[in-house]
């Protein structure tokens, strides 16, 4: 069995102003021309612009895109890519953003420095999970909402729009160079934006903390290895962190948008649970989440508009991603539970450390769960975002495509065990 298990991280500067210091950082880099990634929602806050312009400083010529799509589709990083192959070379690449941005940013970055199409690179059996050939130019990533921990992993996530289904790309050397957060660029965030991508940051740390033990794999050979290698010592450390500041800080950045402690909590929780999940792995929630994004009918979520938002009014219906993946977290953790009990039980305890264990130890985590997604306004299961039973055949096809991701669940999943898992999923509470 494995005994080896790898760890890797950006480069971090972490803090309030810490976006002021890019053209500093990417100096360093000995960089002559920087492309600016952003969407229109966060081009209107000004944020990317200040930052293009202070690289002026640095001798660094600097243009902005913002032509991003938030929840990106094959489509919209081929249009990303496009221009940045028309308008290049650029030695680097800054994503101001959401993980819309940084993701795209990634995709961009892949496909001027790399021979091939887009679906050569997105993970098997949608697309040929092809191995970048070349090295990526250096990439900054500045998050500008707390949930996605893109600016940590080696994930691209992207809608493929002719089968209806999101998926990925991963490999290591799509991780950013450096990670610049700088919680006040967070602190415009709608209450709906914060309360699904926070639930993002919450099943990050959740997953890769229960995830499949790095033990229990068949030993690798160095070649085999990958980003996500299951859960372990160092994962576990980030994860249990994460999800401790948002036992304090969750409720109160929704209800509070204002506070600053609770913005600067949540913004360190996303890069924590990003260090952890980036490694260790996620699982069934996040399997699960792609197919629900994927073949969005007609919902529309509120805070997904305007400038604030860091988004734009869809064209499209859509399920936020940190959404679509709480919506079935309660279950899929309550089917996972026998794989590890006494994990669970702990992470319960670090999310909601006041509550009294319950009769039923395997309802206790659903429970801490779904008080919390209740308490933040998130929908009351699949079913309030337009799914129902006749949905679920087709759900559970497209969660067992994402092989890579059920690879790390700490249980064998099949078609039986993530119907009803969709199914109790319907309605949470």
């Amino acid at each position: 069995m494995e005994s080896v298990f790898t760890y890797g991280a950006p480069a971090l500067k972490f803090g309030p102003g810490a976006s002021a210091e890019v053209g500093h950082d990417l100096a360093g880099y000995g960089v002559r021309r920087v492309l600016v990634v952003t969407d229109p929602g966060v081009a209107a806050t000004g944020h990317p612009r200040r930052i293009a312009d202070q690289l002026a400083g640095y001798g660094i010529e600097a243009a902005v895109y913002d032509g991003v799509q938030v929840e990106p589709t094959d489509e919209s990083l081929r249009r990303a890519a496009e221009h940045a192959e028309a308008t290049g070379p650029w030695d680097a690449f800054v994503a101001v953003g959401g993980g819309s941005s940084i993701d795209t940013a990634k995709a961009a970055n892949l496909l001027t420095t790399n021979p091939g199409d887009l679906m050569d690179y997105v993970n098997a059996p949608i697309g040929a999970g092809r191995a970048p050939e070349h090295p990526l130019k250096p990439l900054v990533a500045v998050p500008t909402t707390t949930g996605t921990g893109a600016e940590s992993t080696t994930v691209c996530v992207l809608d493929v729009l002719s089968l209806k289904v999101k998926t990925g790309i991963s490999h290591v050397r799509l991780r950013p160079a450096l990670a610049v957060v700088d919680p006040d660029l967070t602190m415009t965030q709608p209450a709906g934006v914060t309360a699904a991508a926070g639930m993002d940051i919450l099943c990050h740390a959740l997953e890769s903390y229960t995830a499949r033990p790095y033990t229990s794999f068949e030993a690798r050979r160095p070649e085999q290895r990958v980003p996500y290698c299951g859960s372990n010592p160092i994962s576990d450390m980030w994860s249990e962190r994460a999800m401790a500041l948002l036992a304090t800080s969750f409720r109160t950045a929704v209800r509070h948008g204002d506070d600053v402690r609770a913005r600067a909590d949540m913004a360190l929780a996303a890069t924590f649970a990003g260090l952890g999940f980036g490694n260790a792995g996620v699982h069934i929630p996040h399997a699960n989440a792609y197919p629900i994004a994927g073949r969005v009918k007609d919902f529309r979520p509120a805070g997904y508009d305007g400038p604030a938002s860091g988004a734009h009014p869809p064209a499209e219906p859509l399920v936020p991603h940190g959404m679509a993946v709480a919506l079935t977290a309660p279950e899929a953790f309550r089917f996972t539970f026998e794989a590890d009990p006494e994990r669970h039980l702990r992470a319960a305890e670090l999310l909601d450390p006041g509550a009294d264990r319950p009769r039923d130890p395997a309802g206790h985590l659903p429970e801490v769960l779904t008080r919390l997604m209740r308490d933040i306004g998130l929908p009351n299961g699949i079913g309030e975002v337009g799914y129902t039973e006749a949905d679920v055949p087709d759900l559970v096809a497209g969660t067992l495509r994402q092989e890579r991701l059920l690879a790390t669940a700490p249980r064998p999943v099949d078609a039986e065990a993530v119907t009803g898992i969709l199914l109790r999923s319907i309605e949470n509470w």
